[in-house]
């Protein structure tokens, strides 16, 4: 079937990453070989570990979508829509495979066959099996050729006038835009200028961090960080975050720059948000109890979560309450935790209940 107008819509943009995650006793030191306890491969990248949680989010396990377009179930709360780039190769399409499975309409992931050799994005996962606690290594591959000039022509961010998807349905423009920087910066900033100008909300997830010019941040609906991304952007020491009103002071230079939502997720100590005019509602909300096994696509799933709050509460004309959409995301990421690997971690709308 179609996806209804009234179904909201989101678009991530961002990395597919295949994952080589190895499981040790403990981090390796400076010159250490050890032996892991096991290895896993599994389909992963920020950007499509976050589609896949608004997918599975949206949806009870039950109704998941099996269609290779990612097309809509009945059940299903929101259609999620993915752009990005992989290499010719099997690890792409087994990303491909894995966010169709889920649900995601991928009609926006790009196969690149050139130049010659082009492989799909790697990540390198050391997680010490005692803490949880992981170590990344990315080699970005095809994610790197994901171009600014890809951004501004595509449809996924614009009016559906005149375009249409691979299913030849009419290409509605999305509720909401999720990216993270796992793809070059130049995209992402031509992928926020691109949203702007037709009236397209974005949620930026800056990671893995780096500085931004504030054109980035002028305007930006909800900016979602850790402490080290916080930390890098507000040009802040990491240390002014260990305390409340050293938080309120990063939430205040953010919105001082464009940004109407500041959430910093900050592990065991919980999630502290600021919005508003002047930062008038802001709290730290304590984190969820929980038996720790892989951290792997925790923050992605926390993003997951809120990003349906999101575009549900604007969906039916209702104010967005973000105490309690980081509550509810603070769950859903409580959960991943609990499960080893990053995808497959993710849990489905029906588990939360």
């Amino acid at each position: 079937m179609t996806t209804s107008t009234s179904t909201p819509r989101i678009t991530v943009l961002g990395s597919l990453n295949i994952d080589l995650v190895a499981y040790v006793s403990h981090h390796p030191l400076p010159g250490e070989t050890m032996t892991a306890n096991s290895v896993a491969v599994s389909p992963g990248g920020k950007g499509a570990n976050q589609a896949v949680a608004c997918a599975k989010l949206s949806r009870s396990h039950t109704s998941s979508s099996s269609s290779s377009s990612g097309s809509s179930s009945e059940e299903e709360t929101a259609h999620i829509t993915m752009l990005g780039t992989v290499g010719a190769d099997s690890y792409g399409s087994l990303l491909k495979e894995n966010l169709a499975k889920h649900g995601v309409d991928v009609s926006g992931v790009r196969v690149l066959d050139s130049p010659p050799g082009i492989k799909t994005g790697m990540a390198m996962i050391v997680v010490d099996e005692p803490t949880g606690q992981n170590r990344i290594i990315l080699s970005p591959e095809a994610n790197h050729f994901l171009q600014p000039e890809h951004v501004s022509e595509v449809a996924h961010l614009r009016s559906s006038s005149g375009s249409s998807s691979s299913s030849g349905a009419p290409q509605e423009k999305p509720d909401l835009l999720i990216m993270q920087l796992e793809i070059p910066v130049p995209t992402v900033l031509q992928a926020l200028k691109t949203a702007k100008q037709n009236g397209v909300q974005v949620l930026l997830n800056p990671a893995p961090a780096v500085p931004l010019p504030d054109e980035a941040f002028d305007g930006l609906a909800h900016l979602v960080v850790n402490e080290t991304e916080a930390a890098i952007l507000s040009g802040l020491e990491e240390s002014v975050l260990d305390t409340e009103e050293g938080l309120e002071k990063v939430g205040t230079l953010f919105l001082q720059k464009g940004v109407k939502t500041v959430i910093v997720t900050l592990g065991g100590r919980g999630v502290f948000f600021m919005t508003g005019e002047g930062g008038s509602k802001k709290g730290l909300i304590k984190a969820e109890k929980a038996k720790v096994v892989d951290t792997t696509a925790a923050g992605d799933t926390f993003v997951g979560m809120y990003a349906l709050e999101v575009v549900t509460a604007a969906k039916k004309g209702e104010q967005f309450g973000i105490e309690s959409a980081v509550r509810k995301a603070n769950k859903a990421a409580a959960k991943t935790v609990e499960r080893a690997g990053a995808q497959d971690s993710i849990p489905w709308r029906d588990e939360l209940l």
